[in-house]
């Protein structure tokens, strides 16, 4: 490579006077010597100390406790040359020691130091000038004094000094300044560019590596790179990168090419002069791994704007990416994984990394190296999203299994972006159910956990992408992660609260998670939230819609109201209205209650006779220690007293479900069902065939409100409604039970919200829409919406839906048209 920078300064003339010997005994004296006024005496003194200097940093130390310094410091402005220039050479080897070169910033000498790069000055002055100068800049506060005493200029004019340790002290202190913004900022408008080109000549390898060093502090810079270019510097960068005995500057010359690749007109120059080509050819031969890791770096901080991801496309940089992730080097997978993401941008790129590169990536989720696993699954959720035909080349490489995995990882960012590409993938759905083949909702309860809120957002985010399934939302209350999600609705992150709404909001699909997610405290979160205007978001409402709509129970309890599109199903139950900030209680919670004078709870369960025979058969094989059914429960009897159903007593029927309620609670004691209504059972298949042969609406809807008055006590007359002792009846049917649950097919003399809960429930199963609704001091009602007759002598017209209250007390079938005064008697005499 050349030559190192060595060249011996030339002693002080000759004199009459013999060389003074210093040792350490006699070191004092000779600083003593430092006040004479004898010039002669003076530079015999400063060369001693400077031979006694040189031998080591125990002999500054020595000089700094005996003085010197402070003499020195006078001497370096001496008129005598001779005496200044030996001065200053004790100044520059002194200055690389540390308590040395704090005196010197407490004497303040740059100022003098920098008055000493004058052109008329001795060569040895500036070299011992620069020298002093680069030690002294190491220090932030001294950076900033030679940039507002004017250094740079002289700095920079030293760099074209025929002397090679003028040169290389002098850009050696100006690397040093740039570190600083200021003096960064102010070397572009004095012309360094030409002459720190022309130190990259140099035959000292020294003195190019410092110019290439202060090459790429000074490129960060746009204007600087733009200057770069017209001086021709790209070319010779690119030059020394193809001459082989520069191997040991190919690192950094390659970083200041790194800067000039952020640049889209000094990346143009390179790609019309065919440099683009040849610098990525010139990285995939390369061996060594600094060089490949930084220019992947350098590409991927590049590859954020449009131009130059275009620019890099189109020579193909992406076989050098993919290329770069074959080698054996964890920082070099690091980096090329990186530029990837970046590169993702462009939608060419995006393609041509999905036929070879999504592979590799794949492989490397099995990585030991955490960074590695991070940087590689960064890269497959950028190339993922909105890209279907890289989710299944993901697919198609095995990559679902390392993804589910990555759930795992130790790096919150890993994981995030793990989330990510799963939900990517799960937008199709043979991957989406493959991947919850892989267990996928029980890998996100831990994320969702996590205290890291991208990972708390990616992970919500796909529970909501799973939690259409509902085995999914099975497999995800059994890992327990639905109170971790209960906990995100309270995140002060907006991404985070909107995420895990809309995870809610695809979580309580079904009512069993439904009605767990409300035990957890979701409905009342989503209350608060909807309050707020700032926190309101739109999957926030939906959430709790979709919460009330599949937890029946307690929307009815809560709100009072179920539309047509409400379907009452088995596991139904009425307590009542419920105050605000009391806690609404599973049936299963109270059922254990003892029995009280409080209002009793109707439950809906109508599940046939052939469920409840297989809930029979099912606690028998499981080995329950209990009492044999008797034969009149046995499945023979139950199809015997099905066939002759008709002509059962209603007392023989109401013993039968006694009976049945008793065994089937015993045979489940160790989890708590409802037992069934046979009665209502029966009651919709009754109502079925007497209803539905019906041909308009308006006649079904009259039906069934005559029917459901038969079975609920008949009709009311309006001034005896204080007669009608249901209260009484509803405290029997509960003595009766031991506990306050009564199933609505004992009900046989109901009230105004008896009746309307059958109604609704025999309603919705043969399939006739009507809302419910409860009112105050125990009604509630019906609403339905009926078309009526087209006027006379229009025939033919349309007319819109009406709304009525189903009268099912006073004179049942009554239709009223909502709003009219007979319809607000019916709801609040």
């Amino acid at each position: 490579m050349g030559k190192k920078v060595k060249k011996e300064v030339e002693p002080p003339p000759k004199d009459v006077f013999d060389p003074l010997l210093i040792e350490s005994k006699t070191a004092a004296t000779v600083v003593l010597m430092l006040s004479s006024p004898e010039e002669e005496v003076l530079a015999k003194a400063c060369d001693a100390l400077y031979k006694f200097a040189s031998k080591g940093d125990e002999n500054k130390v020595t000089l700094l406790g005996l003085g010197a310094v402070e003499h020195l410091y006078k001497l370096i402005s001496h008129e005598d040359p001779i005496v200044r220039r030996n001065a200053i050479m004790i100044f520059g080897i002194m200055a690389s020691n540390h308590d040395v070169k704090k005196l010197l910033r407490e004497l303040d000498v740059t100022n003098s130091l920098i008055s000493r790069l004058a052109p008329e000055e001795d060569v040895v002055i500036h070299e011992f000038a620069t020298l002093c100068l680069a030690h002294m800049a190491v220090e932030h506060t001294t950076k900033v004094h030679i940039f507002e005493q004017g250094g740079l200029e002289p700095l920079i004019r030293l760099l074209g000094s025929p002397d090679p340790d003028v040169q290389k002290n002098s850009v050696e202190c100006i690397y040093l300044l740039v570190q600083d913004f200021q003096s960064c900022a102010a070397v572009r408008g004095l012309n360094v560019i030409p002459p720190l080109l022309e130190l990259l000549k140099s035959e000292y390898p020294v003195i190019q590596l410092l110019a290439l060093k202060t090459l790429e502090v000074i490129s960060k810079d746009t204007e600087t790179r733009i200057t770069l270019g017209e001086n021709k510097g790209l070319e010779c960068l690119l030059k020394i990168l193809e001459t082989n005995e520069f191997s040991d500057l190919h690192v950094e010359a390659l970083a200041v090419l790194g800067n000039c690749l952020e640049d889209v007109h000094a990346l143009q120059l390179l790609q019309q002069t065919g440099g683009l080509k040849k610098l990525l050819s010139f990285v995939e031969v390369s061996t060594v791994t600094d060089i490949q890791k930084n220019t992947a770096k350098a590409i991927a901080k590049a590859a954020y704007d449009s131009e130059i991801r275009k620019i890099l496309n189109e020579e193909e940089v992406e076989k050098s990416l993919i290329n770069l992730l074959k080698i054996d080097n964890d920082g070099v997978k690091v980096a090329a994984s990186q530029a990837i993401s970046a590169m993702c941008e462009n939608s060419a790129t995006k393609r041509a990394f999905g036929l070879q590169g999504i592979p590799q990536l794949v492989q490397l989720l099995n990585s030991d190296s955490e960074e590695v696993k991070e940087a590689a699954v960064t890269a497959l959720a950028n190339l993922t999203t909105a890209s279907p035909g890289n989710a299944s080349a993901v697919a198609e490489a095995e990559g679902i299994q390392p993804l589910v995995n990555t759930l795992n990882a130790q790096r919150d960012q890993a994981i995030a972006n793990a989330a990510t590409t799963l939900t990517n993938l799960a937008t199709q759905e043979l991957f989406r159910v493959t991947i919850q083949g892989c267990s996928v909702m029980r890998a996100l309860a831990e994320p969702l956990r996590s205290t890291n809120s991208q990972v708390q957002s990616k992970a919500a985010f796909a529970v909501a992408a799973f939690g259409c399934d509902a085995d999914a939302r099975t497999e995800l209350r059994n890992a327990g992660g639905l109170q971790p999600l209960v906990e995100l609705l309270h995140s002060k992150n907006a991404e985070v609260r909107r995420n895990a709404c809309l995870a809610v909001t695809v979580c309580a699909s079904d009512e069993v998670t439904a009605v767990e997610l409300c035990r957890l405290g979701a409905l009342d979160i989503l209350e608060e939230i909807n309050l707020s205007i700032g926190r309101r978001n739109k999957f926030s409402e939906a959430a709790l819609e979709n919460l009330y709509d599949n937890n029946l129970s307690q929307k009815y309890s809560q709100r009072g109201y179920l539309s047509s599109s409400n379907i009452i199903t088995d596991g139904f139950y009425d307590c009542g209205q419920i105050k605000p900030g009391v806690k609404f209680l599973s049936l299963e919670e109270l059922s254990m209650q003892e029995l009280t004078d409080r209002r009793a709870i109707i439950f809906i369960n109508a599940k046939p006779r052939e469920d409840v025979l297989a809930v029979e058969e099912k606690a028998q094989d499981s080995s329950y220690e209990q009492t044999p059914l008797s034969p009149a429960l046995s499945r023979k009897s139950s199809r015997e007293k099905t066939r002759r159903g008709k002509g059962k007593k209603e007392e023989e029927k109401m013993k039968e479900v006694t009976e049945i309620m008793s065994k089937v609670q015993d045979l489940e004691n160790s989890h708590w069902l409802p037992p069934p209504d046979f009665i209502l059972l029966d009651y919709i298949n009754d109502a079925s065939k007497a209803v539905l042969p019906l041909t308009t609406t308006r006649e079904q809807v009259v039906a069934l409100a005559q029917f459901v008055a038969n079975k609920m006590g008949g009709s009311i007359e309006r001034d005896k409604l204080h007669d009608f002792n249901w209260e009484l009846h509803i405290s029997e049917i509960e003595f009766e039970l031991k506990r306050n649950i009564v199933p609505i097919g004992k009900v046989k003399k109901g009230t105004f919200y008896h009746r309307a809960l059958l109604f609704k429930v025999i309603a919705d199963r043969i399939g006739i829409g009507c809302s419910l609704v409860r009112g105050e001091y125990n009604r509630a009602w019906n609403e339905v919406e009926l078309v009526d007759d087209s006027p006379q002598g229009i025939a033919g017209l349309l007319l819109p839906p009406q709304e009525y209250i189903v009268d099912l007390m006073f004179e049942p079938g009554f239709l009223m048209k909502q709003g009219s005064a007979e319809a607000d008697q019916y709801k609040h005499i």
